[in-house]
């Protein structure tokens, strides 16, 4: 049962999270309403407030028509320059940053009601346009529709508007970076606080019965505590394989668990529902999200500086901002051990946790970064200084966090120095391996 309801939980999830969700819900609404008015119209409304309020109603059938031709035809020019305009800019944002940016600009939920609203708007004006029928020599006047119709128009002129200046900002490097940058943080936090800081060690896991993956995609998210209540019911200890927003293969390992292994029959289709049910509280994924992995906003931060610094493009500035978030991101990782656990109430570490270690993740982003910018002296100094900050952290869970800083400072070094034969350019790189040398210098070993 248990398994039936994680599916139906993640269809949901899922739903809600497809880009044409809200502008379909909204869409809806006004179909509805339009049809909520004709039955209105039905039973009198615009006859009653032409005797009582005659200010609300449009009373003229050639204005009532003309107004919604007219509301017609703008909206859906509307509609065509708005679309229009999302996809110059989702191609400009594809060229001069990266293609992952794309999915967080699409599924900007603001402009996806804006959407909603004209397309309601559109289908309201149609329907009541066609309500608009001819009963003998005269026409039934749906008056207070109409006027409702010029209301949601204007509704959908401030909507343009709006949608106009916000999706100019959100094209913007430095708020693309920022966006980034505040979901990572925020995702960080969260499992810094929710991290039990006890030392755990799990055996080797090699002979653990492992649960092939039934499905191919980005592992996004896992429900521990689902798993973990599989887990306690069953007395497992559990291991996640692959590290979150791995790509995975069907046919491959995503968990091992250890417990009592049944032989009979019945025992083996038991366990076979028992797997069933686990994998259930995995989520697989087209895309990459943010908010559930913090190690692609690492990703995208480094993208969008590599970018930067292209020849096509030559902004030194983006790239030299891009480290910034990236020297803050890191200085929060070192808060966070390599390796992750879920315990239950009794302090009892029921699931292991695969996760990228610091040193894995700060060299990749210096390998890409010492090699598309090691030839500007301005980004090796902007480097070199956030070095100097995250050896100057003290709220450090492990010190091998600095000596996987130290080993960098040395890669940098000898790339900075074999790329740069001004004088004045090879003293300023010295002169910052000095000052990291002052940082700590018992600990601290810079020698190439």
């Amino acid at each position: 049962m248990k398994k039936y309801i994680y599916k139906i939980l993640k269809s949901l999830d899922k739903l809600e999270s497809n880009i044409a969700f809200y502008p379909s819900i909204i869409s809806l609404f006004g179909l509805v309403f339009a049809f909520f008015m004709i039955y209105l119209e039905s039973i009198g409304i615009s006859k009653y407030l032409v005797e009582n309020a005659p200010i609300l109603v449009v009373n003229n059938t050639e204005t009532a028509r003309s107004l919604l031709t007219t509301f017609i035809a703008g909206l859906i020019s509307i509609m065509v320059f708005s679309f229009s305009l999302v996809m110059i800019l989702l191609n400009q944002a594809s060229s001069n940053f990266s293609p992952r940016v794309l999915p967080g600009l699409i599924s900007n939920r603001r402009h996806q009601i804006i959407l909603g609203i004209y397309n309601s708007t559109l289908l309201y004006c149609i329907f009541t346009l066609v309500s608009i029928t001819p009963q003998g020599d005269k026409y039934q006047m749906p008056g207070f529709s109409v006027l409702l119709g010029i209301i949601f128009m204007t509704f959908s002129l401030g909507a343009f508007i709006y949608f106009i200046h916000s999706i100019s900002q959100e094209i913007q490097v430095n708020t693309i970076m920022d966006k980034i940058f505040k979901k990572s943080k925020a995702r960080l936090e969260k499992l810094v606080e929710a991290e039990k800081h006890t030392d755990t060690r799990f055996e080797d896991t090699s002979d653990w019965k492992p649960i092939m993956s039934d499905r191919t995609g980005y592992m996004q998210d896992v429900s521990l505590k689902a798993m973990a209540e599989l887990a306690e019911d069953h007395n497992l200890i559990i291991e996640i394989v692959p590290i979150k927003g791995a790509y995975i293969l069907e046919g491959i390992p995503v968990l091992r668990y250890k417990g009592d292994v049944n032989d009979t029959n019945d025992d083996i289709e038991d366990d076979k529902e028992l797997e069933e049910e686990l994998l259930a509280t995995i989520t697989f994924s087209n895309n990459e999200i943010i908010e559930d992995n913090y190690i692609l906003a690492f990703k995208q931060i480094t993208e969008i500086a590599l970018k930067a610094m292209s020849p096509g493009i030559n902004d030194p500035g983006t790239c030299i901002n891009a480290i910034d978030y990236l020297t803050e991101l890191f200085a929060l990782r070192m808060r966070k051990k390599d390796q992750s656990f879920y315990f239950n109430e009794d302090d009892k570490a029921l699931i292991h946790i695969n996760t990228v270690s610091y040193e894995e993740l700060l060299y990749n982003v210096m390998a890409a970064l010492r090699t598309y910018s090691k030839h500007d002296i301005i980004v090796v100094q902007k480097l070199f200084i956030m070095f100097k900050y995250l050896l100057q952290q003290n709220n450090v869970l492990n010190e091998n966090y600095k000596e996987a800083i130290i080993k960098e400072v040395i890669n940098l070094k000898k790339d900075a120095l074999n790329n740069h034969n001004n004088e004045r350019d090879i003293e300023l790189i010295k002169s910052y391996i000095t000052k990291l040398k002052n940082v700590n210098p018992s600990d601290h070993n810079f020698e190439v």
